[in-house]
């Protein structure tokens, strides 16, 4: 981002003016030149601490959460504060999580599922009742739960969300009819079906909502076929104002429930009313389909939700977190979201399993707790390399206390340990140059770099040495 969208008339350091007030003036700022995912995530948390001779000094969660912002947000950070408080503006950050909150949790009743052995077949029952065709009820089978207010959005699913909101807002009156939302297992297709269906019904926006998975169309229709009431399934189906059908792939290969659909969508369509269907594939990927049907899904408008990134992954945690009313620590949020990558069903899965283990054990939650309830979910579970972690395997090899390898001393083992970490520091993460420096000292750009040539040229001299910068890199990585 070359430069800021806005700009402010530098503040004068006269004494008067506090730590939250320059920041945020500066959060003004960034907000408008970021995502508001990207907001929240990475700013709201940020707290200022003092403001000095144009040097403001703000507080962040974690190492890895200094390193992220450094890293992706540093440049447009820096134009802000220099927007704000002047060319002189120096800021600098604090890496120190909060209080540990409290890890009350609720109590969990464990309940063993229940069969019925012998299950009692029933003819189709339609879900309205008819009184000279006119509808007088129906059950929508939508779930109050999953609205869009604690649906997550990220650029991942940002197209769909935005359509199926446009879609509730005006049901039948988009060119978005039919709307496929299609997407791999557990990324939050059906929920964002709900909450397009509850957003609808809330607003008056359709009077007859139906949800039904594709699965629970084709039993009933066999069911009707069987008690031989096709014709009040069909009325049940064409009366509807919108239509919301999870899964369509079950559809494949029942030639004739895809023939009684298609004569459903096609009602439905030449009526003005609403058609919202889900898919694991795009349209034109389902096997088994009737060419017709194809067609006819692919008319309207076709969204794919993606995995969620990092960034909607930590959103996710802390809002699930709040809706269990509990505060995760900032370092098992960020563990969980960079080995947890798969899905969103995934991600809520070690939660769940996360606060059960605690509960259960009676345990704090921490990173080592959240580390044994992922590797029954997780097959490969990496935690990310960080400068802190060189710095330490470094320390140990060489037995160099950690404050003499960060500090000043220039004592010939010492610099030449130090050149070691700051040359695996840039090989093993993707903090900056100058990230690197900062965490030795404060020192800038060009040491890093003298550092990192100088043991390149002691790598390609001495195998010896070489050798044992291979050690202390194993070390390092067996042990993330």
């Amino acid at each position: 981002m070359s430069q800021v969208s806005a700009s402010l008339q530098p503040c004068k350091n006269d004494g008067q003016l506090s730590a939250e007030k320059i920041w945020s003036e500066c959060l003004k700022l960034i907000k408008e030149n970021t995502t508001s995912l990207s907001y929240k995530t990475w700013f709201e948390p940020i707290k200022p601490i003092k403001f000095i001779n144009n040097e403001l000094t703000v507080q962040v969660p974690s190492q890895f959460f200094y390193d992220w912002v450094e890293e992706h947000y540093g440049s447009l950070i820096q134009k802000v504060i220099c927007s704000v408080i002047g060319e002189e503006a120096k800021l600098f950050y604090l890496i120190q999580p909060d209080e540990m909150f409290s890890h009350d949790l609720p109590n969990l009743t464990l309940v063993q599922p229940i069969t019925n052995p012998d299950p009692v077949r029933k003819p189709f029952t339609p879900h309205i009742n008819l009184r000279e065709e006119n509808i007088l009820s129906i059950k929508s089978n939508l779930n109050s739960r999953y609205t869009f207010d604690n649906f997550i959005k990220g650029d991942c699913n940002q197209l769909a969300r935005a359509a199926a909101l446009a879609v509730a807002n005006n049901p039948g009156g988009t060119s978005f009819n039919p709307l496929v939302i299609y997407g791999g297992t557990g990324l939050g297709k059906t929920h964002l079906l709900h909450a397009l269906g509850n957003h609808s019904e809330a607003n008056g926006k359709a009077r007859r909502i139906l949800y039904v998975s594709s699965e629970k169309f084709t039993i009933d229709f066999i069911e009707a076929v069987q008690s031989d009431s096709v014709n009040d399934f069909s009325l049940l189906y064409k009366s509807i104002d919108l239509l919301i059908v999870d899964d369509i792939q079950f559809f494949a290969g029942k030639e004739k429930t895809q023939d009684n659909f298609f004569h459903i969508f096609n009602t439905l369509y030449h009526s003005g009313k609403q058609v919202v269907l889900s898919s694991d594939v795009p349209p034109k990927e389902l096997k088994g389909l009737d060419e017709r049907l194809i067609s006819r899904f692919q008319s309207g408008l076709i969204a794919d939700i993606q995995p969620p990134d990092l960034e909607t992954r930590i959103a996710i945690l802390r809002k699930k977190s709040e809706e269990n009313q509990l505060e995760l620590p900032q370092d098992v949020v960020e563990f969980i979201a960079v080995n947890v990558t798969s899905n969103v069903r995934e991600l809520e899965g070690c939660l769940i399993s996360l606060l059960a283990r605690a509960s259960l054990e009676n345990r704090e939650i921490t990173v080592d707790l959240a580390r044994d309830v992922l590797r029954v979910v997780v097959q490969n579970i990496r935690t990310p390399i960080t400068i802190e972690h060189i710095q330490k395997a470094v320390s140990q090899y060489f037995d160099i206390p950690l404050d003499l390898l960060r500090g000043k001393s220039r004592r010939q083992e010492i610099v030449h340990a130090r050149q070691i970490a700051m040359y695996l520091a840039k090989e093993l993460t993707n903090s900056s140059l100058k990230t690197i420096g900062l965490h030795f000292g404060g020192r800038d750009h060009s040491t890093v770099i003298h550092a990192c040539q100088t043991v390149d040229e002691i790598i390609r001299s001495s195998e010896e040495e070489k050798q044992h910068i291979q050690s202390i890199r194993k070390i390092i990585e067996l042990q993330s």
